[in-house]
């Protein structure tokens, strides 16, 4: 299978055309990057854009994979002599990896099973007869194979030897095994029950004590927290067709016998087939099928948090950046003090100083003298809080300075300092400030992302954001090349200051190492500032490939040519120029010219490298040159009064900032130390399938109050604009909703193929709502 093949089989899976595909895998196979592709090739791809890049860049992937597992496979069977040109075909001509595996099932070479130590034995022969014709007396033919030079003291160890390799015979029909596992998938419900004797610490895991739900409607979320339960030992997992515990036979033996054609009631073989018939459900498929379906289920759930984690990063990345700005950035403690840290518009370090105004030292009003000094002599603009520990406290504090001392041009903003302290211990931290404290280096980050989240957070490991839902429980390979081109296609679609990036936010721009990032600082601080895009040719190491990919993304402010500001390419430079001949003007004058850049006729200018679209999206730069993609800046306003989780009531309207976005809905920061939840059935008074069609990471939001447990740390909110709160289990017609909810779910459960989609979810997130108030 050749690229060509590719082509076709992953456009008709993006509803695109196979050429678009082909330019698109050749252009990835020389080196091109997707953010490239997709800005500056758009007339190679004909109009893929970055998404769909993406997912032909994972299908490709896959499907190399897989090309190598059939030459594999292939070679393997032709050593055994068993490669028919139908079993060629079969293996060249499936493009799932489980289908692969089922063809190739039969002729694996299992080491010391018991099927291979009678083969060994020489019963094949007599197990392959009685197959053929069931008709035959196991017992009597089985005479004839006793052989003590090869361990065969009776005719019943021959019988025995006969069945292990029949019992995997069977079990092994390619067929067979995918319409077993396609059933059970469908109609197959998982149990979890409390492990006898098992501790759960803070009964984390309470709600799946005894519970059941079919395996397909499981949602992500779910199936992780079941995962993790069974890892951590408390839960026992156990996935069958409903209600088989009662049943005398199991429905596949019924279907196993069916496939395989074999008729042997009221025959002498009867109990011989039976037997293998059991061995085949119980010893070789039973548990193999409930690992394959549970490590599907797993693969999907970890596919959906992987998704849910990028997506959440991204809207982290491209949250509004306050600008550049001075700011000054608090760490809150309460022992140990509110570290402070200053920083200029550009975010270079100024000045650091530790104030005490929490217990025990209760130093309040010299802190606001001292703060209302530092922000007169700096010209503050920004006060950047960390929402940890002491936040609400040292946000008051910072409210009383800016009254009292009538401070009216400066701004307060509480931000996450998620990850802070994981930057501050780190290599890129050590390298930005030797000379610092790790606890200035936390108070710089945390005022830094304030003015630009983007460029500070690319310095933190993604999972150190706290945006991820079960993050540590997925595949942490896939996760990290997930993040990785979720942070690569932000920084890209921002663009980056060439003159004041750091390494590592370099690191992420097209066409760049990290190696690269690294001679591009260190050029900078041998020959200072880049005055153009061309001098990025004497960077040690940065080739015309590297050139080519990374040029348009760097930005170069008052540089020498004007278009070095711009997402213009150097390569589409000579056309600016044309442009701006044919009107008469110089480039410089023709930037930001609305009146100018419609006179343009951009038909004139096609050429065979560069086409309508990319012209049109130099015209959009022409008429704003490096224009960032992301928001307005905004910022929540906590309730003075509301710091902790006890203040809180039923039915109080908050406003907040979501924090983090899963399937099941959205947590939000109101100001209590402890994120609050509204439930999927709460971020609207509409049906609402996908929490993200209503919030984003970062989003301010207002939120209602539902119910607070404070032993357990658990806050409801509603975004619903009439949301009925503090309903407690007291309530007649709670009681009535939840025993209606639980017997709805238990005749669903017996029933799954009539159940309709999506409703077993609904019930189990409904009941479990129910059960817990």
């Amino acid at each position: 299978m050749d690229h060509l093949n590719f082509a076709q089989i992953i456009a008709e899976e993006l509803k695109v055309k196979p050429n678009q595909v082909a330019a698109a895998i050749a252009l990835l196979s020389e080196g091109a990057t997707v953010p490239f592709i997709a800005r500056y090739r758009k007339e190679v791809t004909q109009g893929l854009d970055d998404n769909q890049l993406r997912q032909l860049e994972i299908r490709l992937g896959y499907l190399t994979s897989l090309h190598e597992r059939k030459q594999t496979i292939l070679k393997s069977l032709a050593a055994q002599q068993k490669l028919t040109p139908e079993l060629q075909s079969a293996v060249e001509n499936t493009f799932s990896k489980t289908e692969l595996e089922d063809i190739y099932r039969p002729y694996k070479l299992t080491r010391n099973s018991k099927a291979l130590k009678a083969k060994e034995a020489g019963l094949d022969p007599l197990a392959q007869a009685l197959l053929a014709n069931p008709q035959l007396d196991p017992l009597n033919e089985a005479q004839a194979y006793i052989n003590p030079e090869k361990g065969i003291e009776t005719a019943e160890a021959a019988l025995s030897g006969a069945q292990d390799i029949l019992t995997e015979q069977l079990s092994q029909a390619p067929g067979l095994v995918a319409e077993l596992r396609e059933t059970l998938w469908r109609e197959g419900v998982v149990t979890s029950q409390l492990v006898s004797g098992a501790v759960d610490e803070g009964e984390k895991f309470k709600d799946y004590y005894d519970y059941l739900e079919p395996v397909h409607k499981i949602p992500s979320h779910r199936a992780l927290a079941l995962f993790r339960g069974e890892q951590a030992g408390v839960l026992r997992l156990k996935l069958d067709l409903p209600d088989v515990e009662s049943s005398a036979s199991h429905p596949f033996l019924a279907r196993i016998q069916q496939f395989h054609q074999l008729q042997f009631e009221r025959l002498p073989s009867q109990i011989f087939f039976s037997q293998i018939i059991h061995q085949a459900w119980r010893l070789k498929l039973a548990k193999s099928l409930e690992n394959e379906l549970f490590s599907r289920l797993r693969d999907q759930a970890e596919q959906v948090a992987i998704e849910v984690f990028a997506q959440n990063l991204k809207d982290l990345l491209l949250a509004a950046p306050a600008g550049a700005k001075v700011t000054l950035a608090l760490d809150p403690g309460y022992r140990t003090g509110v570290k402070l840290a200053l920083v200029d518009q550009t975010g270079k370090f100024l000045h650091q100083a530790v104030i005490y105004p929490h217990a025990p030292q209760n130093q309040w009003d010299q802190s606001k003298q001292q703060l209302a000094k530092l922000i007169k002599d700096y010209g503050v603009e920004l006060v950047s809080i960390g929402n940890g520990t002491a936040s609400r406290e040292t946000e008051q504090l910072v409210s009383e300075t800016l009254k009292d001392f009538k401070l009216s041009q400066t701004q307060k903003v509480v931000v996450s300092e998620a990850g802070a302290s994981v930057y501050s211990a780190s290599e890129i931290a050590q390298q930005e400030f030797p000379e610092l404290d790790v606890t200035i280096r936390g108070a710089i980050s945390i005022g830094r992302r304030l003015q630009d989240p983007l460029a500070e957070l690319v310095k933190i490991d993604p999972k150190a954001i706290g945006v991820g839902q079960y993050q540590h429980d997925v595949n942490q390979a896939a996760l990290a090349q997930s993040l990785q081109t979720t942070v690569e296609d932000c920084v890209n679609s921002v663009g980056v200051d060439l003159n004041t990036a750091s390494s590592a936010l370099l690191s992420y721009v097209s066409g760049l190492s990290s190696t690269l990032a690294k001679n591009i600082v260190a050029w900078r601080d041998h020959n200072g500032s880049f005055r153009n895009r061309k001098q990025l040719k004497t960077v040690p190491r940065l080739g015309p490939k590297a050139f080519e990919q990374c040029a348009g993304f760097l930005r170069i402010r008052q540089g020498e040519h004007p278009l070095d500001q711009s997402a213009v390419h150097p390569e589409s430079y000579a056309i600016v120029e044309q442009m701006a001949q044919r009107l008469g003007v110089k480039v410089g004058d023709l930037i930001g010219q609305s009146a100018l850049i419609k006179q343009i006729k951009i038909q004139d200018f096609v050429t065979d490298n560069i086409g309508l679209p990319t012209l049109r999206d130099i015209l959009v730069e022409l008429e704003k040159p490096g224009r960032d993609p992301r928001p307005t800046f905004q910022t929540a306003q906590f309730n003075d009064a509301i710091t902790e989780i006890n203040d809180l009531t039923p039915g109080l309207v908050l406003e907040g900032v979501v924090t983090n976005v899963t399937h099941f809905g959205a947590f939000v920061d109101v100001g209590v130390h402890q994120d609050g939840l509204v439930h999927i059935s709460h971020l609207s008074n509409t049906f609402v399938s996908d929490p993200r069609e209503v919030v984003k990471a970062g989003q301010i939001v207002k939120v209602t109050v539902l119910e607070v447990d404070a032993a357990r740390k658990r806050i409801s909110l509603s975004m619903k604009t009439s949301p009925v709160v503090n309903q407690t289990a007291s309530s007649p017609g709670l009681v009535a909703q939840a025993a209606s909810a639980k017997k709805t779910y238990q005749q669903h459960a017996k029933s799954p193929a009539t159940t309709p989609n999506n409703s077993f979810g609904t019930l189990a997130d409904k009941f479990a709502q129910l059960k817990r108030k």
